[in-house]
């Protein structure tokens, strides 16, 4: 079966960076887009970045433009989200998601 696992949230200051990533097994990784979402308390979750199966072609949301970016490693089947300059408003869990399947999120907060 699917299987999406995050790892590499924590607690950040202002400015800082992290890298997540979503180990994902159960299909063949490299045929399909992956994405990641996320969702802070009391808000629904919303979209955070795309990448095509091909890693040729990417997406984001516009108030992560610029400072996230989303690759993948086919040969390791996981794909990642580095994210600089954060900010106290992507305090959020994290989620990775390939067409209807979530993982199990990873938590992000950002605070001095």
């Amino acid at each position: 079966q699917v299987q999406l696992v995050e790892s590499g949230g924590g607690l950040v200051q202002p400015g800082g960076s992290l890298k997540l990533s979503c180990a994902a097994s159960g299909f063949t990784f490299s045929t399909y887009a992956m994405n990641w979402y996320r969702q802070a308390p009391g808000k629904e979750r919303e979209f955070v970045a795309a990448i095509g199966s091909s890693d040729s072609r990417t997406n984001y949301a516009d108030s992560v433009k610029g400072r996230f970016t989303i690759s993948r490693d086919n040969a390791k089947n996981t794909v990642y989200l580095q994210m600089n300059s954060l900010k106290p408003e992507d305090t959020a869990v994290y989620y990775c998601k390939m067409n209807d399947n979530w993982g199990q999120g990873t938590q992000v907060t950002v605070s001095s």
